[in-house]
């Protein structure tokens, strides 16, 4: 069964809060939704691709990709940072297959060669061609934008300033990359972030976080394209201590968890419409020290493990016929509600 995302359809009718409803379940398995979801969605809105720091030195690169469209960010000669399209404007090969640093970029296929602002120097025997004009010939470029350490890239020229995106919140401290760790979920990318934009669940799925933090003091706050969800720690381990946690939420799948000394990013990429890979990276303060990150790092992992488990069994609940929608709490889903409104927009437009 498909569902039905014309504008008119009942679901996509914006919710208010103390009323709203939950994304029918059919939007969590439904392939021809996902592939929507690429257009009105991934190919339109601000991506986390990566990080600054190795991007410093005209000639550093990076892969990425955005909406299955392959992508290099790089540091031109004169310091500005772009996100070119990794494909060659002759015969579609890639122009960069691994990070590192280049002083030109040149495709795999059949050697033609760009500069590092994406302008085409050199393209072996084509000038006796009739017609074909060097300078005429340039790779494709997204948006880019540098935030707290951290590089987005938007593919659509509309896409809205990343400054709206980020109005209101504190940008995260730059701290050192350590360590990625990716995971492969059995769930459509939707349920992954419905879970994280809420801790009403925090009690019954996580126990070792609920008793970190303070959950008489969980505070929700919501922008326009963001959530942040705060709480003091409880002070009580031996790991964190005193301090606070924030839990951030960028439009539409990124996540910057921060606790003293520590950031994470986690990137939600949707595989098909019942699987999604989450990619986490860590940052740590310079003066962390090596056991303070190991417990981390493992405590992570475990909170990581339940959620895996919980996202996993509602995505067999929503694709077993038996649920269509449910009542969100106005209390403590308001996250989600921001979520879907947001969705339910892109739907509408896309």
């Amino acid at each position: 069964m498909t569902v039905a995302v014309s504008p008119a359809a009942d679901w996509l009718q914006p919710q208010p809060l103390d009323t709203a409803y939950t994304l029918p379940a059919q939007c969590y398995v439904d392939e021809a939704l996902a592939a929507r979801e690429r257009d009105a969605v991934f190919a339109r809105s601000w991506q986390l691709v990566g990080f600054a720091a190795p991007l410093g030195r005209p000639g550093d690169h990076a892969l990425a990709e955005i909406a299955g469209v392959p992508i290099v960010v790089v540091r031109g000669d004169d310091g500005v940072l772009r996100a070119l399209h990794n494909v060659c404007r002759h015969r579609a090969g890639p122009v960069v297959t691994c990070d590192g640093r280049a002083r030109t970029l040149t495709c795999k296929y059949h050697g033609w060669t760009y500069a590092l602002d994406g302008r085409l120097l050199g393209a072996p025997d084509m000038g006796r061609v009739r017609d074909f004009d060097v300078a005429g010939v340039s790779l494709p470029q997204a948006q880019v934008a540098e935030w707290g350490g951290l590089v987005f890239a938007a593919l659509a020229p509309q896409s809205a300033p990343f400054a709206a995106l980020i109005e209101g919140i504190e940008a995260p401290p730059t701290l050192v990359f350590e360590r990625r760790v990716v995971y492969d979920v059995a769930c459509n990318w939707k349920v992954y972030v419905d879970n994280y934009l809420e801790g009403y669940h925090l009690a019954q799925v996580h126990p070792g976080l609920s008793a970190m933090l303070t959950s008489a003091a969980y505070e929700t706050r919501l922008g326009a394209h963001w959530v942040l969800q705060t709480s003091p720690l409880a002070g009580t381990d031996d790991v964190y201590g005193p301090g606070t946690a924030r839990y951030v939420w960028l439009w539409p799948n990124t996540m910057l968890n921060l606790l003293p000394a520590r950031l994470q990013t986690n990137r939600v990429l949707p595989l098909d419409a019942q699987r999604c890979r989450v990619v986490f990276d860590y940052y740590y303060a310079p003066q962390a020290a090596a056991e303070f990150r190991a417990a981390d790092m493992a405590f992570s992992d475990e909170v990581q493990r339940e959620d895996i488990a919980i996202c996993e069994a509602v995505q067999r609940g929503l694709a077993c016929g038996s649920y269509v929608a449910g009542r969100l709490n106005p209390c403590h889903e308001q996250g989600v509600w921001l979520f879907h409104e947001l969705l339910r927009a892109a739907y509408r437009s896309g």
